[in-house]
C-alpha cells in the first residue's frame, strides 16, 4: 500500500506535465509536432534501457531497492524544477525532459522488485493489481490538478511545474518514511539470505538470467509485445472513424484508464486463484478482440466496447507479469530480471508501433490493422506454447533459486 500511494502521488506529479506539455512546447514556445514528437520519441525509447541500469544498482547495491528506486522519484521530481528554470532553451528543456525519463526507467524494476518481494507468493497478483490502481488514480487526477492549476492561474505554466515539482516531492517523502529499507520481513528466511552487504557477482547474476522459466515469460513477453500497435493508433483510429472533435480526444484514455482502475485489483486476485497464465494470455486476447472490434463500421457501441478490451488487457497483463515473473528470480537477481524483462518488453512495443505506422503509411489504416490481429493472434498461439505449463514451474523458484 505504501508504494502504491508513492506511485498515486508521483503520477499526479507525472501527469500534470504530460497533461501540458504538447501544448506549452508546441503552442506555447512554438515547437513544430515533428520537434515535440522526436523529442517524446527518443526520451521515452531510452527509459526502456535505463530500467536494465535501475535492476542491476538495486541487485549490486546489496538490495538497496528503496535507495535506488527514491533516487529515481526525487530524479523526476527535479526535473519539473529543470523545465522552469530552461524557459525557451531547446537544450534545456530537452535536458529536463531526459531526467524525467531517466527517473522513471530507474525506478520502475526496484519499485516492482520490492512489491514482489512485499506479498506472500501467493498473493501477488492482488498486490500489483492494488499497486496498479492506485497509480492510475494518480494518472486521472493529475491532468484534472494541472487544468485545476492552469485556470487558477490564468494559463501560467510555471505554476504548473511549480505544484507538480511539489507534489513530487512530496511523493519522495511517502517512500522514505513509509516504505521499509531492505528485505522485508515476510521474506522466507531461504530468500532473504542472499541479500547482504555483498553484492551478487556477474557469474551468478548470468545463471540467475539464464533460469529456462524465467527466460521462457521474457520470450513470451517480447512476442505479444511485438505484436501490440500501441494505444495511441487505437485512439487515433477511433477518433477518425467516429469524427470526433480534437477537443474530446483526451476522453479516450480516460475511459480505459478509469476501466483500468476499476479491474486491476479484482483480475489480480483472479490471477492468483487460478494461475497467472491464463490471465496474462487472455488479457491479449482481449486486445485481439479490440482490434478485430475497430475492423468493424465505427460506432459509439464499438469505442466503448474496444476501450473496456483495452481496459481487461491492461488489469490482465500488466502486473500479472511481474507476478508471474518475480518467484523465478532470486531476491538477489530479482530487480535486474524485472528489469531485463521490461526492456525486452517495451522495446519490442517499439518494434509494433513503428511496423504498425509503416503499414499504415504504405497500404492504410484497415489492412495495417487487419495485418496487426494476424500478427497478434499467432503471437498468442507462440506464448501459449512458450510460457509455462505450471505455475509450478515457477512458484517452485522462489525458495530454490538462492
Amino acid at each position: 500500500m505504501a508504494l502504491g500511494a508513492v506511485s498515486l502521488v508521483t503520477d499526479v506529479s507525472s501527469e500534470m506535465v504530460t497533461a501540458v506539455l504538447p501544448l506549452y512546447l508546441v503552442l506555447g514556445l512554438g515547437l513544430s509536432p515533428l520537434q515535440f514528437g522526436f523529442l517524446d520519441g527518443l526520451f521515452n525509447g531510452a527509459t526502456a534501457l535505463v530500467r536494465l541500469l535501475g535492476g542491476t544498482l538495486a541487485d549490486r547495491g546489496g538490495g538497496r531497492h528503496r535507495t535506488v528506486a527514491g533516487a529515481g522519484y526525487l530524479l523526476s521530481a527535479l526535473s519539473r524544477l529543470g523545465l522552469l528554470l530552461a524557459g525557451g532553451a531547446a537544450g534545456g528543456i530537452a535536458a529536463a525532459l531526459a531526467a524525467d525519463r531517466l527517473g522513471k526507467g530507474v525506478r520502475t524494476a526496484p519499485r516492482d522488485a520490492l512489491i514482489s518481494l512485499s506479498a506472500p507468493p501467493g498473493e501477488l497478483g492482488r498486490a500489483f493489481g492494488v499497486h496498479r490502481a492506485m497509480d492510475t488514480t494518480g494518472a486521472l487526477l493529475g491532468p484534472l490538478v494541472a487544468f485545476a492549476v492552469l485556470w487558477a492561474t490564468v494559463d501560467a505554466y510555471d505554476a504548473v511545474f511549480v505544484v507538480s515539482f511539489a507534489i513530487g516531492l512530496l511523493g519522495v517523502l511517502v517512500l522514505v518514511l513509509f516504505v521499509p529499507a531492505g528485505v522485508p520481513a515476510g521474506v522466507p528466511a531461504d530468500v532473504r539470505s542472499p541479500i547482504g552487504p555483498k553484492p551478487i557477482g556477474q557469474r551468478k547474476r548470468r545463471k540467475v538470467l539464464g533460469d529456462p522459466a524465467f527466460r521462457r515469460v521474457v520470450t513470451a513477453a517480447a512476442l505479444l509485445g511485438a505484436a501490440t500497435i500501441g494505444d495511441s493508433f487505437l485512439y487515433l483510429l477511433l477518433q477518425r472513424g467516429l469524427d470526433l472533435q480534437p477537443l474530446y480526444f483526451p476522453l479516450l484514455p480516460l475511459g480505459a484508464a478509469a476501466g483500468y482502475l476499476l479491474l486491476a485489483v479484482p483480475l489480480g486476485r483472479i490471477a492468483d486463484r487460478i494461475g497467472r497464465r491464463t490471465p496474462f494470455l487472455c488479457g491479449h486476447g482481449a486486445l485481439l478482440a479490440a482490434y478485430l472490434t475497430l475492423l468493424a463500421p465505427p460506432q459509439w457501441p464499438t469505442a466503448a466496447l474496444v476501450l473496456l478490451l483495452l481496459a481487461v488487457f491492461y488489469a490482465s497483463t500488466d502486473g500479472v507479469l511481474m507476478a508471474l515473473a518475480g518467484p523465478a528470480l532470486p531476491v538477489d537477481g530479482r530487480a535486474s530480471g524485472l528489469a531485463v524483462l521490461q526492456t525486452g518488453q517495451a522495446l519490442a512495443r517499439l518494434v509494433g508501433a513503428a511496423g504498425f505506422g509503416a503499414a499504415w503509411t504504405w497500404w492504410g489504416s484497415r489492412p495495417a490493422l487487419a495485418l496487426a490481429a494476424l500478427a497478434l493472434a499467432a503471437a498468442l498461439l507462440a506464448a501459449w506454447r512458450v510460457l509455462p505449463a505450471k505455475e509450478t514451474e515457477m512458484d517452485d523458484k522462489e525458495g530454490t533459486s538462492s
